[in-house]
């Protein structure tokens, strides 16, 4: 059994300027979505093998906020290639986990990880499907297990979506708004 979970970072600040999309910062209620997210974590008892992550900045702070809130440190991995990535190039990265670790998480971009969770679990699989379909949020988490014993053999539409936590159901501030 492998577990692969799935987090888009928080939400950055677009009115920052910067030079490279690959240097935007998290705004407010991202740093603040983070650190719910860390604490849902703590929560729910959630731990990782493995951390593997984009390494741009909004990633960078997002696991920083994630760190605050669970009350410990995270040790990614940065892998270049998570950068704004697509489904297949995402998969590329999972394939080539090391199968010691049986739970994973990737910390990443839109609308790769969308497109991977709708590449991984079937059509008609439960709502939580669905939900993601129509829309994967910032500091969202998607969770995915599949019956495998090697990373390499995880296929298309062979997972199934156990969890998908918004940071907006934990605390509706941190749900949209009209900026």
């Amino acid at each position: 059994m492998k577990t692969l979970t799935l987090l888009r970072h928080a939400k950055s600040g677009w009115d920052d300027p910067v030079e490279r999309d690959f240097d935007r910062p998290l705004n407010g209620r991202g740093r603040r979505a983070a650190n719910r997210m860390g604490r849902y974590l703590r929560d729910e008892g959630l731990a990782y093998d493995q951390i593997v992550a984009s390494p741009a900045l909004r990633v960078q702070q997002t696991i920083a906020g994630v760190e605050d809130g669970l009350g410990r440190a995270l040790t990614p991995a940065y892998d270049k290639r998570i950068y704004m990535a697509s489904a297949s190039t995402l998969l590329d990265v999972v394939h080539a986990l090391d199968d010691a670790h049986g739970n994973i998480l990737l910390v990443g971009h839109n609308p790769g990880l969308e497109d991977l969770v709708l590449m991984l679990v079937p059509e008609g699989a439960a709502g939580l499907r669905d939900e993601v379909e129509i829309k994967y949020p910032t500091a969202t988490l998607a969770e995915m297990r599949f019956d495998v014993a090697r990373w390499a053999d995880i296929d298309e539409r062979g997972g199934t979506l156990v969890r998908f936590t918004r940071p907006r159901e934990l605390d509706p501030s941190l749900g949209p708004d009209d900026s």
